[in-house]
């Protein structure tokens, strides 16, 4: 197939809605290219350049009692393609059940840079951070150090276009970098890791120097017994545990009774107190440094999102203030249901404290005995009517006596749930951009959290992992 070939994003959705035979039909095209290097034994291993076009188109057709709706993806680069994905999609339809969710397809509106073509990103990205890598290569292997890791960029423009006249696009950049260090024998390691937009604030020098300091923290091993101790979550951790807070505040099931947001009798916790006062988490597509799409973009319906609501606007929403739980996750579905505002899902999460000033070295400065939890790992749900999770901690559990670091602890694994921790913690700092390990590199890397001090945290048993 040669370039000529292939279409422009805007034909791709153009083509979709003009061959669907369905009632009415909405195409989200996403073209995405990536740009990432990889390392391992202080050596560059591969970098490369990826691109993707993906196409969802979502069919709906009446059918005995209501209207019934098919979703169909798959890459696609010619209307060739995607006339077979419209001719899925709209059979899906025909043949489905009366959807549950249905509501009044989202009306005409369109993006002043409709018209404009992707953007893209490519290994220029990496102009400054790659020499300052190399670098740091050199000092760790003089050091006695192996660097591990990888970077990845990508810029995202989604199209989305229907029947009822939506004609939207949003262009996302997402990067994020991570970096593991060990020492040569292989007995100690540390990570590191962030996400950005753009690279531009990505150093790779202080990047390396973060691990060689954990790593110097870890020459003294300090075996521990399970417990609850005096544990300071970074701002890494706290997105690990917000995050799951986040995805598993969906209205219906709170509603239906089934998680932590369901009120003992029926109904949703809603003006209910969840957390400490002061205690804020929001999303807000414009927030500074984490921007995302302020349209809802749905490629099918669960829980928490509705192929219906494909085109509304999206604003800050506040889902805690001041310690009280004030929305959920709503489709216009279950907002009926609940009797709530409609507030989609956001992809960008903010949690600030009130009070919160300082910083994680401020806030071990400022502790007598206990732990610094740099990374958790492998986190799963137990109990969803109270959110609690368990995990494992990895690359980095370091104990504190008098305001210092005095050596690294053994793993642990750990039980905890993050809506306690909300109401539990002693101390906050300020919030600065954070990056999931757990979450951050597959999807959810748009995140602003505090430090967290927990005074009893609960390691539940000793894990044997490094």
């Amino acid at each position: 197939m040669t370039i000529s070939q292939r279409s422009t994003a805007q034909q791709l959705v153009e083509h979709a809605l003009a061959t669907s035979t369905a009632d009415d039909c909405i195409a989200i095209v996403r073209d995405v290219t990536s740009a990432n290097l990889r390392w391992a034994n202080n050596t560059l291993t591969t970098n490369g350049v990826m691109t993707e076009v993906s196409v969802t188109v979502v069919s709906f057709a009446g059918v005995d009692g209501g209207i019934a709706t098919g979703s169909v993806s798959g890459s696609a680069a010619t209307t060739e393609q995607v006339t077979a994905l419209v001719q899925a999609a709209d059979a899906a339809a025909r043949a489905g059940f009366p959807a549950e969710d249905v509501a009044e397809l989202v009306g005409p509106s369109t993006s002043p840079d409709w018209d404009v073509e992707p953007e893209t990103t490519d290994i220029g990205v990496y102009d400054a951070f790659a020499p300052a890598l190399g670098e740091a290569f050199r000092q760790a292997s003089g050091e006695d150090r192996l660097l591990y890791g990888f970077v990845n960029h990508d810029v995202s423009t989604t199209y989305l276009g229907s029947t009822r006249g939506l004609r939207l696009r949003h262009v996302q950049p997402t990067g994020h970098y991570a970096c593991t260090g060990k020492d040569t024998s292989l007995t100690r390691s540390a990570w590191t890791g962030g996400a950005t937009r753009d690279f531009r604030d990505v150093d790779a020098t202080a990047m390396a120097a973060t691990v060689a300091q954990r790593l110097a923290w870890a020459e003294r091993r300090i075996d521990l017994a399970a417990g609850r101790y005096d544990t300071i979550l970074p701002p890494s951790s706290v997105a690990d545990l917000m995050i799951d807070a986040y995805w598993g505040a969906g209205a219906r099931v709170a509603h239906e009774g089934e998680s932590v947001y369901s009120r003992r009798g029926g109904g949703t916790r809603i003006g209910d107190k969840v957390a400490a006062p002061g205690v804020n988490l929001f999303s807000d597509p414009h927030y500074a440094g984490l921007e995302c799409a302020p349209f809802v973009v749905a490629g099918a319906s669960d829980n928490t999102d509705s192929v219906f609501d494909n085109g509304l606007p999206l604003e800050r929403t506040d889902w805690i203030q001041d310690g009280l739980l004030t929305a959920l996750l709503q489709t216009r579905h279950s907002a009926a249901m609940t009797g709530q505002p409609v507030t989609p899902m956001i992809d960008n999460l903010i949690l600030e404290v009130g009070d919160g000033a300082g910083t994680v070295d401020d806030m071990i400065a400022g502790t007598q005995r206990g732990l610094l939890l740099t990374c958790l790992w492998y986190i799963r749900e137990v109990d969803p009517q109270s959110m609690l999770l368990t995990g494992l901690t990895r690359d980095g559990v370091y104990v504190i006596e008098d305001g210092e670091i005095v050596g690294a602890a053994n793993n642990f694994r750990w039980n905890e749930s993050p809506i306690d921790l909300l109401n539990r913690f002693s101390a906050a700092t300020a919030s600065v951009p954070s990056f999931s390990r757990e979450w951050g590199d597959d999807y959810f890397s748009r995140t602003a959290t505090p430090a967290l001090r927990i005074p009893d945290f609960n390691m539940s048993s000793v894990s044997q992992g490094v």
